[in-house]
Parts: C-alpha cells; structure tokens; sequence
C-alpha cells in the first residue's frame, strides 16, 4: 500500500471517520464469512458464570478470538480444554467499539476421526464420578413380571425377536410397545418422553431399551446424556440392550441390567415355563411335607390334651372333696378364734372385778352417795348440810341416811 502523499489533499478527496471505516470493514466481514469452518487449536479458555465460552483458535503462525453463547454451546458433546484440536463452524463479526475481529462459534466437534469417541469417553467418566453407573443405585429385576415395556422401533426385528422369545418363555406376559426412533437428531429426545410416559403410567413392572447393532454414529441417541439421566430417574428398572454383544453404550452402564443382545434381554426378563413349573413343584413338595408335618404335631398335642382330660364326674368329686377340706379348716379356724376371745374375756373380767369398788366395801368400807336420781358418792365433808338425806352404799346393799350438822366447810 502506497504511503499517503505529504502534500495538500484535493479538494474532492473523501475523507471518512474511523466509525465509517469500521461500519465499511463490518459489512466487508460478515456479507462474506456468514459461515465459516475453522480446524485450529484451543486456547485462553475461559467459562464465566454467564455460561458464555470466550477463548481463541490458533494455527501455527496465526490466532483469532471467538466465543460461543450459551444458547449455543448446550449442544456440545464433550467437554472443550485448552491444547484441544477442534473443528468449528461460525461467522465472523467485528466489535465495532474496538474494531476487533471475532468468530461467533454455533456448532464445536472434536477434530479427528475419534470425535465420537471423544465425546463418548468424557461423558462416561463424567457420569461415573456423579455415581450414575453405581452398583448399590441398582434396582432388581421382578421376579415375574406381569407386563413389560418395551421402547424400540416399531420397524425393527427387535420386536420380532422379544416376542417369539417371549411366547415360548412366557405366553401370559402383556408386551406393551412404546415405538420410538433409535437414531438421529429426534431419537434422543423421543426416548426420553416414552421412559418418562411408561413411569407417569406406571401399567408396566420393568422396561427394556433395545435396538439392533450399529456404527458409533448410530448409536448416538443411546449415548446422549438426557437418556442417560432418564434412565437414572426412572423408578422401573430398566434393561439395556442396545446393539450387539460388542457394542456398549452409555445406556448401557446406567441401566439396571445390561444385556448383550434384545433376544438375551427378553431372557432375562422372564423366566422359562419350564423352570417355573420345576418352581412350583419344589413349592408343593415343601407345602405337602409342611402340612403333614403340622398334622403330625398337632394330633401329639391332642393326644397329650385327651390324657390330661378328666370325665365330669371326677372333676365334681374333685371339687367337692376340696370343698369339704376347706369347710372343714374354715370350722376349726373358727372355734379357734372364738376360744381364743373367751380367754380373753376372761382376762379382762378378772381385772374389771379386781378395780371394782364393791371390793373395797366388802373389807368393810361404806360410800356415802348423795340422794338424787344419779346417787353420785360424796368424795368430801365440805358442803354438806344438817338435816341433809343421804345414802350409805355396803357391800352388800344401800341404806338412807340423814346428817345431824353441817359439814366442816360451815364450822370452821
């Protein structure tokens, strides 16, 4: 570019702003690179709080920045580190405060033929530190199921092949299928609304999650992080049985069971006719020797009863005996306690008789008792008067009295 000249510019030169020259530079930029493919490295990476990814593409001589919204970067597979080789697919765009050149990034994907496998690995260990694939966070299998659901194509030999398992196994087991697409962009999000509607329902005991075999890339749907968190919500269990006996999906390691192939999950799911009938006759042969082992027990438990049982007539004689005992005894207690209250009646008279005071009048005392209604003896002189009545008590009667002067309280 040829330097500006030094002398004064013509009258008719454009001059233009540096506002117009950006506004010229960001209409140049973004009419021409709408959508671009970049292959570089990734570096000065950083996720803020936002959920925006800032960071920068390199190549060996050359360094752009970009970013990637949120909105945008939820559908990235794996988990971008500085020092990764990646393939993105964007627009540029100038800042027009700073005139600085960026890349708006939509889609992000590993670079290389092991992409897929990438994403798969990062997803799996991240899943398995939150304890996703835990043993202890596995539910059992029923015993016997009476429905089973089942989330596959509709189109498939999978269901041909669950049901013909299923008829010579188990004819009475209800299927319900719950037909969904097993790959493409729409077959993630299908499976998960048939394991959310097949929980919500709640007309089945166990689900299974099966197609046939396929690439990496067909299986993706099955190693989408939304299906494996469905799986891990679900309250039924679930059994995984997605492509073949070497194939292995991150279904797989959430699932309750994994089994190698969709015939080998209808397997598992019921039990053969033939060993259930073996079951039950097990069962009636542990019933019959039950019963008859009660039986036994309890006619040694009625024999004992039978010999301990006494006829009607003993038992009366019995209680009549025993009633006579007790008459008897009750008899003797009882004169023992009336001679016992004789003696002591005894006693106590002889001790009334000795404090009497008829006693003392017949050693030849005499009670002077006054001449009223309730003859109370006269314990003093005092207070009597001449010409007084009075009674003279003797041992052996009572005479009337009459005092010739007063008492010694009148004659001092």
């Amino acid at each position: 570019m040829p330097p500006c000249p030094s002398s004064t510019l013509p009258p008719d030169t454009p001059i233009l702003s540096v506002s117009r020259l950006v506004d010229l530079l960001k209409e140049v930029i973004e009419d021409n690179l709408a959508q671009v493919w970049l292959r570089g490295e990734l570096c000065n990476l950083s996720r803020p709080a936002s959920g925006h990814w800032y960071f920068a593409l390199k190549d060996d001589t050359s360094l752009i920045r970009a970013v990637m919204f949120r909105s945008a970067n939820r559908t990235v597979s794996f988990l971008p580190a500085n020092g990764q080789q990646v393939l993105c697919c964007g627009r540029a765009s100038l800042y027009r405060e700073r005139g600085d050149v960026q890349l708006l990034i939509d889609r992000m994907e590993p670079d290389g033929i092991g992409s897929l496998q990438l994403a798969f690995e990062q997803l799996k260990a991240r899943l398995q530190q939150e304890g996703l694939f835990a043993t202890e966070r596995k539910k059992p299998l029923p015993p016997y199921p009476g429905s089973i659901g089942l989330i596959t194509s509709a189109s498939g030999a999978v269901l041909h092949d669950i049901r013909t398992v299923l008829r010579r196994r188990a004819a009475g087991v209800r299927l319900i299928l719950r037909p969904v697409l097993v790959q493409g962009e729409q077959a993630a999000e299908q499976i998960c609304q048939a394991l959310a509607d097949f929980n919500r329902l709640a007309q089945t005991d166990v689900l299974i999650l099966a197609r046939g075999g396929g690439s990496l890339e067909d299986l993706q749907a099955f190693n989408d992080e939304r299906v494996a968190r469905a799986i891990a919500a679900s309250r039924l269990p679930v059994i995984s049985a997605i492509g073949h006996e070497t194939d292995y999906s991150i279904a797989d390691f959430v699932a309750d069971l994994r089994a190698p192939t969709p015939s080998a999950a209808a397997e598992l799911v019921v039990r053969n006719r033939c060993e259930l009938e073996q079951h039950l006759d097990q069962l009636d042969g542990r019933l019959r020797r039950g019963l008859r082992g009660r039986l036994q027990q309890t006619r040694q438990q009625l024999d004992a009863l039978q010999r301990r049982l006494r006829h009607p007539r003993q038992t009366l004689q019995w209680q009549r005996d025993r009633l006579h005992w007790l008459r008897a005894g009750l008899q003797q207690a009882l004169q023992q306690q009336l001679d016992r209250r004789h003696q002591q009646l005894a006693l106590a008279c002889q001790r009334l008789d000795g404090l009497s005071p008829l006693r003392i009048l017949a050693r030849g005392y005499t009670l002077v008792e006054q001449d009223d209604v309730q003859a109370r003896p006269l314990s003093r002189a005092t207070g009597l008067l001449a010409g007084q009545r009075v009674w003279l008590r003797f041992h052996d009667g009572r005479i009337p009295a009459r005092l010739e002067q007063d008492g010694p309280a009148q004659h001092p």
